[in-house]
């Protein structure tokens, strides 16, 4: 096997080995704040799954939310992954706008039946409801 093959099969196996740890610890920890920080990203992907078949979601917010999945995904980056904390950076502005540009969009009440966690988390981190 080539190098870059056993590097490139290494690296998805520490990927899939930390969802895996991820997803246990959502699962066997205590209900508080370690739970809800452990739950955090397997609930997010299952409020964009739903949401993305849900017929009151704007168009706008799904397009949101499939951009920010590719910007994720993609090799090109304006900040190189490699540089030590600042790499994933422009990753995490990216995302965190779009996701909130679509969160806003979406109606709450949608957006609170499509999160499978703590609803309470999720109040807590839209803030107040817009009048």
């Amino acid at each position: 096997m080539s190098g870059w093959l056993r590097v490139v099969l290494i690296g998805a196996g520490v990927v899939v080995a930390s969802w895996v740890l991820l997803i246990l610890l959502a699962r066997r920890l205590p209900p508080g704040l370690a739970r809800d920080l452990a739950q955090f990203l397997p609930d997010c992907l299952t409020t964009a799954r739903r949401l993305r078949r849900d017929p009151r979601v704007p168009r706008r917010a799904k397009i949101a939310v499939a951009v920010a999945a590719l910007w994720v995904l993609s090799p090109i980056d304006l900040i190189p992954e490699f540089l030590p904390v600042i790499g994933p950076l422009d990753d995490v502005i990216v995302v965190a706008l779009l996701l909130r540009y679509a969160a806003r969009t979406v109606p709450r009440e949608v957006l609170l039946e499509a999160w499978p966690g703590n609803p309470d988390l999720l109040r807590r981190l839209l803030g107040r409801a817009r009048r």
